[in-house]
């Protein structure tokens, strides 16, 4: 490995992400094969997708992971709810969850928590709370951090990629707010080694992206010293 970046296997930190709204279920196979073959943490699909490549990770490492109120977070907590429920029920493992932003930013907190924490009990799974963080001031990164916190979530997820992409800055900032206590999904944008060695060392312990295999690529790259 290249001085400049540590020697870290980035393939466990990878959520191998398909969602695009075009995506095919022969791109579900694919991913999920990918997934398979280069021992990435989960393979992350539309709803609609979650039987298919649950049926495909059968006894496999990958974990399936899906979206709830995906992208903008502003459906009805009985809807989010219903959507989380019947993932599991088809074989998700992992959500990743929209936070309402509608309600953080008109200080409705009581309301964010209770959607979330409804999704944590009433699943048992993994719940990844996406903050969106590029529209949040620092001060809505850290209450909402907090929030999702005590609502039982494993993680806090910093981007859909819709509205921009994951940040060094914003990885420091919620690590400071949850230290060891959760984990952080660092998600949208990261198109680099460099990119994703600079987000695990300012405290992401996943990686959500779409160009997982071309990460692995320039790793090897960079391994070989080329």
């Amino acid at each position: 490995m290249a001085a400049d970046y540590p020697d870290i296997d980035i393939a466990p930190f990878i959520d191998h992400a398909l969602l695009n709204p075009t995506a095919t279920p022969e791109q579900v196979e694919q991913w999920c094969a990918e997934a398979d073959r280069f021992h990435f943490a989960a393979v992350c699909v539309y709803p609609i997708y979650v039987k298919q490549a649950a049926e495909l990770l059968h006894g496999r490492e990958p974990q399936v992971c899906t979206v709830i109120g995906f992208p903008t977070g502003a459906t009805t907590p009985n809807v989010k709810l219903y959507e989380a429920q019947e993932a599991v029920e088809n074989g998700a493992q992992e959500l990743d969850v929209v936070i309402n932003l509608g309600w953080l930013k008109t200080g409705k907190t009581s309301e964010v928590h209770r959607e979330i924490a409804e999704i944590c009990q009433e699943t048992g799974k993994t719940v990844k709370v996406i903050l969106e963080t590029n529209l949040l001031t620092n001060a809505e990164k850290k209450l909402a951090a907090e929030i999702s916190m005590d609502a039982g979530a494993a993680l806090i997820k910093t981007s859909t990629g819709w509205h921009g992409g994951a940040t060094v800055a914003d990885v420091t900032l919620l690590k400071n707010v949850v230290k060891d206590t959760i984990g952080i999904k660092a998600s949208g944008g990261i198109r680099t080694i460099g990119q994703a060695f600079d987000l695990i060392m300012a405290g992401a312990t996943r990686l959500g992206t779409s160009r997982s295999v071309d990460l692995i690529r320039q790793r090897d790259t960079l391994e070989k010293g080329e």
